[in-house]
């Protein structure tokens, strides 16, 4: 592999593990926004179902109450969704529109690091290019050093995850387990070998 791909492009690293770096644009990649109004759109059935059994129950279900908690759904909906937004677009403006991802996968767990903000993309590539064994350096400080930054860290261990989603147009494949869900992100030139890598490996995983 070429020096400049680097970090781009899945590249297999002296430690027998693949790295790469994606720049998520939050302007133009709603797939966070899409799970949060997800999880609120759960929680609202969840709700109208509870209700529902206690009106059942009470013997108190009627037209006029179904019309009353169809209201009340449809304006806590609407709020939420506005809220929602809002709150998106505010973290995002945070966060510069952007931030950048480093992923790390091997035959056993797939880690997913956001970077912080002053971590800028190129630095990434260039600890990269020296794990990789492409340039002189020394990984242990240099290389080290930088990876080891993030925000925030999640690793999923590959033999527990029950369900791989992937969606090309998002560049995001979702690796989920029972009680935490994943986000890797990857181009398009290494969308298949990394889905198809996380398929082989994920051995309890239904595939769509």
């Amino acid at each position: 592999m070429k020096k400049e791909e680097i970090g781009n492009r899945v590249t297999l690293c002296q430690d027998g593990k693949y790295r790469w770096v994606y720049e998520v644009n939050m302007l133009t990649n709603y797939s966070i926004l899409f799970d949060v109004w997800k999880v609120f759109g759960i929680s609202i059935v969840i709700i109208i179902i509870l209700f529902t059994i206690i009106f059942l129950f009470t013997g108190e279900l009627s037209l006029d109450i179904i019309i009353g908690m169809g209201k009340g759904v449809f304006f806590s909906a609407g709020i939420l969704a506005v809220l929602s937004i809002l709150g998106y677009l505010l973290y995002a403006a945070i966060s510069g529109w952007k931030y950048v991802a480093l992923f790390i996968m091997d035959e056993k767990e797939v880690t997913h690091q956001q970077m912080p903000r002053e971590v800028k993309k190129g630095q990434i590539i260039g600890a990269l290019t020296i794990l990789a064994g492409l340039a002189s350096g020394r990984p242990g400080v240099i290389g080290t050093g930088i990876l080891s930054q993030s925000r925030s860290s999640m690793t999923s261990t590959l033999a527990n995850v029950k369900r791989l989603i992937p969606s090309r147009r998002m560049n995001l494949i979702k690796v989920n387990q029972l009680l935490a869900k994943n986000r890797v992100y990857v181009n398009d030139e290494d969308f298949d070998f990394v889905y198809d890598f996380l398929c082989q490996h994920c051995v309890n995983a239904k595939k769509r």
